[in-house]
């Protein structure tokens, strides 16, 4: 390819935001990768026009466009190579991660959330959601509709599952491969920041999933440099990232860089952060907390909320770094979902395998997050969690539904579908009502009957590798082990296992006694501040005993008697009770418990209130759950 000169000399003009990108300063497009295998890069537009990019030092190359425009198109070619790549740091791919990069100039959006506050770490109600699926058009604007919804149940933030580019038509957006640019397939860039922008006009925080323990299936990193990865580490869904090894400094940039961008040119109120137990890091400083303190420095001093997920439990995350920890706001808590759904079907097959879904569970739950915070660890033969009794309740997010756990049924069936109703509204009450941060998954409030599968659109070599991958990950389940079941699981790069997965709204309406009772509870939570109790409030404000090994209480203190709570709960069969022989049931001096919630409510699909007096012999009915309000007794 021969080179072209510019209308404008290559120059080097005011200062970029981000190390790599297209990035427009002053009127000029500023191009920048990081390309250290090689002693040349090339800027290729999309007229073929070819400019020779300058080597600034550490594997970097730049070349600033005097006269480029936003809507640009451009790739890059590598040393004496041929072959056209995207930019790896491309903030819009408009045919895909395969077409040409567009130059974007986040500063033309004309933002309308300027008194918008951001996102404290408590307080929370998370929604998870996915754009593809959330409605038929599968669009951000189509999903900005449903937000007064989702607001005026009572959610306070939503969890977007990851919007990156990756590969096919569809997927559940994990197998990234270019984490800065917002996937062609929703919208464009703009179309994103004006969901953002809606979501915190209707009162909405919004968090993104981000993927940064490795690249999805197609990523072309290695051709750039193979240094981007490593084989020092091992894990389950693709070559480790490089975070500290030979020329790491370029891959921490990039990645820290990224999570900084979305908070800064998107307006995100956080990031949820998959897999963090693949982040392999033995730095001084963990990438981990380089993440973190890169969000927080881009949110310019309003609040961000910082969520992991990470499986073998480590508290570490949620320590501050100057205790050896990595800065996090809160992780998923994998130990209640277990408890929750082994109580609700009976069943612990695979990974369920140590927890029994008893009283006692969820007691030590609402206690202490965690379950397993370091003791032997059955299923795995190892000890599991790090030791996390000091933590707060706002440090661990709690739910029953979510993409994963979900898909991982083989049938794609949620948790309603395989529990009765009467025990579903009893174990909602102890998600919504119990201390932790709850999280609904999209549908989940209106008891949405639609599954949700594994897709993820891939051809040739890699549709195989990925539906056999399920198929073996699934068999842990004795169930699935039938091979009639290779036969009947929904093939993850069929277009109707992804159509089926969309959400029918019509249920919203129809199902209207579901979503009285998500309001009612998410009212009370809200309204009883005891129910959500902040970061920095004493572990002391709930305890919890055991009725029965399938009913217990939870006892929510308060400075004033008359704000006290008593939530109780049974799994089990109807509970008779003459008189229970713990100070946790005593009520507050001169008051008595008067029942002021139940799940058996006609409104809620319920077989009706029973009469209570708590100062005679009285039923707790079978797979109910009831909230007791102090009143004082008349003397």
């Amino acid at each position: 390819m021969t080179g072209k000169a510019p209308t404008g000399s290559p120059i080097k003009s005011g200062i970029r935001r981000y190390q790599v990108g297209a990035e427009i300063i002053s009127g000029t497009v500023s191009f920048r990768t990081w390309a250290p295998s090689h002693d040349q890069v090339y800027l290729v537009l999309d007229d073929s026009a070819e400019y020779p990019m300058q080597a600034e030092g550490d594997g970097y190359f730049r070349f600033d466009l005097a006269d480029g425009q936003p809507g640009l198109l451009y790739r890059l070619r590598l040393g004496d190579g041929r072959e056209l790549y995207a930019d790896p740091a491309s903030r819009f791919q408009p045919e895909g991660p395969s077409g040409f990069s567009m130059v974007v100039d986040h500063s033309r959006y004309d933002w309308s959330d300027r008194d918008w506050r951001g996102v404290e770490a408590d307080r929370q109600v998370l929604y998870e959601m996915h754009i593809g699926t959330f409605t038929e058009e599968g669009t951000y604007a189509a999903a900005a509709k449903k937000l007064p919804l989702l607001k005026e149940i009572g959610i306070t933030c939503l969890e977007m599952m990851p919007v990156n580019e990756f590969c096919g038509n569809f997927g559940w957006g994990y197998d990234g491969v270019l984490p800065y640019a917002p996937t062609h397939l929703y919208g464009t860039p703009d179309d994103l920041r004006s969901f953002v922008d809606e979501a915190h006009t209707v009162g909405l925080g919004v968090i993104l999933d981000v993927v940064y323990n490795h690249f999805g299936a197609g990523e072309r990193y290695a051709d750039f440099t193979p240094d981007y990865f490593t084989d020092r580490y091992t894990n389950e869904w693709g070559r480790s990232i490089n975070y500290d090894g030979k020329n790491c400094h370029g891959v921490r940039t990039f990645i820290a860089g990224n999570a900084a961008y979305w908070i800064d040119e998107f307006h995100f109120d956080g990031l949820r952060i998959d897999a963090t137990q693949a982040l392999f890091d033995s730095s001084d400083e963990h990438i981990l907390a380089v993440i973190a303190h890169e969000a927080r420095a881009a949110a310019k001093g309003k609040p961000i909320y910082l969520v992991g997920e990470n499986e073998p439990q480590d508290t570490r995350l949620l320590r501050p770094p100057s205790r050896g920890g990595f800065g996090l706001d809160t992780v998923w808590n994998d130990d209640f979902h277990h408890s929750a759904v082994v109580a609700l079907t009976g069943r612990n097959d695979a990974y369920y395998h140590d927890h029994r879904g008893t009283a006692q569970e969820f007691v030590s739950a609402a206690k202490y997050g965690y379950l397993f915070q370091g003791q032997r660890y059955d299923w795995q033969n190892t000890s599991r969690g790090r030791p996390g009794l000091d933590l707060k309740a706002a440090n661990f997010v709690h739910f029953l539904q979510n993409h994963d756990q979900i898909a991982n049924s083989g049938t794609g069936e949620r948790i309603a579908k395989l529990a009765s109703p009467a025990r579903m509204r009893a174990m909602t009450a102890l998600l919504l009502l119990g201390p932790q941060t709850p999280m609904l998954f999209q549908g989940q409030e209106f008891g949405a009957s639609s599954p949700f599968f594994y897709f993820a659109d891939q051809i040739g070599e890699f549709e195989a590798i990925v539906r056999n991958g399920r198929l073996d990950f699934l068999r842990q389940f004795p169930n699935l082990e039938d091979e009639a079941f290779s036969f009947v699981m929904p093939k993850p790069d069929d277009r109707s296992t992804f159509d089926r997965s969309k959400l029918d709204w019509s249920a919203f309406d129809g199902n209207s006694h579901i979503v009285a009772l998500h309001r009612d509870l998410l009212r009370v939570r809200r309204e009883s501040e005891v129910f959500a109790p902040g970061r920095d409030e004493l572990r002391a404000s709930i305890d919890g005993n055991v009725l029965s090994r399938s009913a217990f209480l939870l006892r929510y203190f308060a400075a004033n008697a008359t704000d006290e709570r008593l939530l109780i709960v049974n799994f089990g069969e109807h509970l008779p009770v003459s008189s229970l022989a713990d100070p946790l049931f005593a009520p507050p001096e001169d008051c008595q418990w008067n029942v002021e919630w139940s799940s058996e409510d006609f409104a809620y699909g319920g077989c009706g209130k029973r009469s209570i007096d708590v100062q005679r012999r009285w039923v707790l009915d079978a797979n109910s759950a009831l909230v007791f309000a102090p009143r004082r007794a008349h003397r």
